[in-house]
C-alpha cells in the first residue's frame, strides 16, 4: 500500500473559492512526470483502436490487434479521470473562474481550430467525406456538437471528447469549490457516488433506457471527471491510500482485457474506472516520494507533452490514407505493420508540428497579460518613512 504524501503536502490547502479581488502569488505544487508519461499511453491505445477500425491487418495479425487495442476507446475514460486530477492538483486557491477558464480555452482551443479546418476542407478535397451542415460546423466550433448523438462525429471524430472536456472545465470552479469545504470523508463520500452514477448509467445504456446511447455524452462522463478531482483531493491532504504504482496497472490492464466481456459502449467504463483511479495517484505519490516510475522517463514525459495534438490529428491522417488503401484493406502482418508505421510516423510528425507551431505559441499569446505592468513607486523623499506596500 502506498504511504501518505510528504509533508510538506499534508497541509490542506486555502479554502477559498472564485476571488473577487486580486490574488497574489499562488503556491504551485509539484508536477507529476509520470502522468504526462501515462497520458501518451492512453493516446496509444486511442491510436490503436482507429488502426483496428480502419482494417489495416487480416486474418492473424487482425485477431491480434483486434485482442490488444479493441478495448482502446477506455483510453478517452484515463483521459477523463486525469483531466479531473490534473486540474485539481494544479488549482490556484485564490483563482477566478474566468482566469481558469481562460487557461483551459487557451490550451486546447487553437488545436481544436487548427484541426477543425484541416477536416473541413479534407470534406471538399478528399472522396467518401460527409459534409457538414452550417449547424453541425458551429456546434464543432463551439465543442457543443456531442450534446446531440447525431452530430457526435461529425468533422473531426475525436473531438467529441472535447465537447465533454469543456463541460468539465465549465463545472470546475463549482466542482472545486465543494471540495474545498468537504473533508477527507466528505470527499470519500462524493467519490463513491461518483462510482454509483456510472454503475447506473451504465445499466441505463446497455438496456437502451435512453434513446441514444450515453458514451459521448457530456453528462454521463461527467462522474469520471469528478472521481479524478476526488483521488487528487485525497492526495492533497495527504489521506490517500492506495495500492502501489504496479498493483495499480495490473489492476488497470485486468480492466483493460475484461472490457469485451460487457456491452459495447459505455459500459467499458465501468470495467477500467476503479484500475485508473488508483493507477493516477499511485504514479502522482511515486513522483512526489521519488518512488522508481517508467512513466517518468524523459522521452515518454516528451511524448506526453504531445499527446493531446497526436489525438487530435491521427484520425485525420488515417482518415486521408483512407483514399490511398480503400476501406479495410485488411493487409498481411507485413504489410500492416509497414502501413501503421508509416500513419504513425506521419500523425507523430504533425503533432510535433502542431505543438510547436500552434499549442505552444498560442498558449503563451493567449496568457500573456494585457495591462501594461503597473509603474514602479517613487523613491521615499530623504528622512521621510516610504508607505508599506499595499498585498497584491
Amino acid at each position: 500500500m502506498t504511504t501518505a504524501t510528504p509533508r510538506a503536502l499534508r497541509t490542506p490547502p486555502t479554502r477559498t473559492g472564485a476571488s473577487t479581488g486580486r490574488s497574489g502569488p499562488s503556491p504551485v505544487n509539484p508536477s507529476l512526470p509520470s502522468l504526462t508519461g501515462l497520458r501518451w499511453m492512453a493516446a496509444l491505445l486511442v491510436f490503436g483502436l482507429h488502426v483496428n477500425n480502419f482494417g489495416y491487418f487480416g486474418g492473424t495479425g487482425g485477431h491480434i490487434v483486434s485482442w490488444g487495442f479493441g478495448a482502446g476507446a477506455t483510453g478517452v475514460s484515463f483521459f477523463f479521470v486525469l483531466s479531473g486530477f490534473v486540474l485539481t492538483w494544479s488549482a490556484r486557491p485564490r483563482d477566478r473562474a474566468l482566469a481558469f477558464w481562460r487557461r483551459r480555452i487557451a490550451r486546447i482551443y487553437p488545436v481544436h481550430l487548427v484541426t477543425l479546418a484541416v477536416a473541413l476542407l479534407m470534406t471538399y478535397t478528399l472522396a467518401h467525406q460527409t459534409r457538414p451542415t452550417p449547424k453541425q460546423a458551429l456546434a464543432n466550433v463551439l465543442l457543443l456538437h456531442s450534446w446531440w448523438r447525431p452530430w457526435w462525429q461529425t468533422l473531426n471524430p475525436v473531438s467529441w471528447s472535447l465537447a465533454c472536456e469543456a463541460f468539465f472545465y465549465a463545472a470546475f470552479p463549482l466542482l472545486i469549490l465543494l471540495l474545498r469545504r468537504l473533508g477527507a470523508r466528505g470527499s470519500v463520500l462524493l467519490g463513491a457516488l461518483s462510482v454509483a452514477a456510472v454503475l447506473v448509467l451504465a445499466r441505463a445504456d446497455a438496456h437502451h433506457w435512453w434513446t441514444y446511447a450515453l458514451y459521448s455524452f457530456p453528462g454521463a462522463r461527467l462522474p469520471e471527471f469528478v472521481l479524478g478531482a476526488v483521488a487528487a483531493r485525497l492526495v492533497l491532504l495527504g489521506r490517500w491510500r492506495g495500492p502501489g504504482l504496479e498493483a495499480s496497472l495490473a489492476l488497470a490492464i485486468i480492466g483493460y482485457f475484461f472490457v469485451p466481456q460487457v456491452t459495447p459502449g459505455y459500459s467499458a467504463t465501468v470495467c477500467t474506472l476503479i484500475g485508473f483511479t488508483l493507477l493516477i495517484p499511485a504514479a502522482a505519490v511515486a513522483d512526489l516520494q521519488g518512488l522508481p516510475s517508467l512513466w517518468r522517463h524523459r522521452r515518454l514525459v516528451r511524448l506526453g507533452e504531445l499527446s493531446f495534438a497526436f489525438y487530435m490529428i491521427h484520425l485525420l491522417v488515417l482518415r486521408a490514407a483512407t483514399d490511398l488503401l480503400g476501406t479495410k484493406p485488411h493487409f498481411g502482418a507485413f504489410a500492416g505493420l509497414a502501413v501503421t508505421a508509416i500513419a504513425f510516423s506521419v500523425s507523430l510528425g504533425l503533432s510535433w508540428v502542431l505543438y510547436e507551431a500552434v499549442e505552444s505559441p498560442a498558449r503563451r499569446l493567449l496568457l500573456r497579460r494585457l495591462r501594461r505592468p503597473s509603474p514602479q513607486p517613487e523613491p521615499a523623499p530623504a528622512r521621510q518613512e516610504a508607505p508599506a506596500a499595499a498585498s497584491d
